[in-house]
């Protein structure tokens, strides 16, 4: 192999790289589900702030840390962020020591879950079931009783305290 050929090699190992890394590592916008709630991309775009957006509606993840909502005690619901659905009680958030807002259960009937092979793996991403956007991830290394951890990002919920 000629300087040349292997600096054309790892150029172009180099760019296939980078392009895994900026576009790769990001989620597509919400597949083609059907949803109670929907709006068009530049309606979705007006409603969120832009970190919600990309969030919600690209898959994008929120630097872990960096929620006002990892913090959050006090009793009351977490919300969907795009639709306000009740998506958790503060009943079955538990401090992870991941950085995100984790929970061991959704509300009844306030999730969907699909598979998500993004970033080399395979995890399970979850997303609300009325509006469709993405909540974060489901892992099987949570508290009892369920054995789950619902990892979700919290710049995509809302939290209103009261009865939970």
């Amino acid at each position: 192999m000629t300087d040349h050929d292997r600096r054309q090699f790892l150029t172009l190992a180099g760019t296939g790289t980078a392009a895994f890394v900026l576009f790769g590592c990001t989620g597509s916008p919400a597949r083609a589900e059907s949803f109670a709630v929907t709006h068009s991309d530049a309606e979705w775009r007006k409603r969120l702030s832009p970190a919600a957006y990309d969030t919600l509606r690209h898959e994008g993840t929120e630097r872990p840390f960096s929620s006002p909502l990892n913090g959050e005690h006090r009793a009351g619901i977490f919300a969907c962020g795009g639709c306000a659905l009740p998506a958790f009680s503060s009943k079955t958030k538990f401090e992870s020591g991941t950085g995100w807002p984790s929970f061991w259960a959704p509300l009844p009937n306030a999730v969907r879950t699909r598979d998500d092979s993004s970033l080399g793996m395979s995890r399970t991403e979850v997303h609300c079931s009325r509006c469709g956007g993405h909540l974060g991830h489901v892992f099987d290394d949570g508290p009892k009783p369920t054995g789950k951890r619902y990892c979700m990002n919290g710049v995509a919920l809302t939290f209103r305290p009261g009865a939970a």
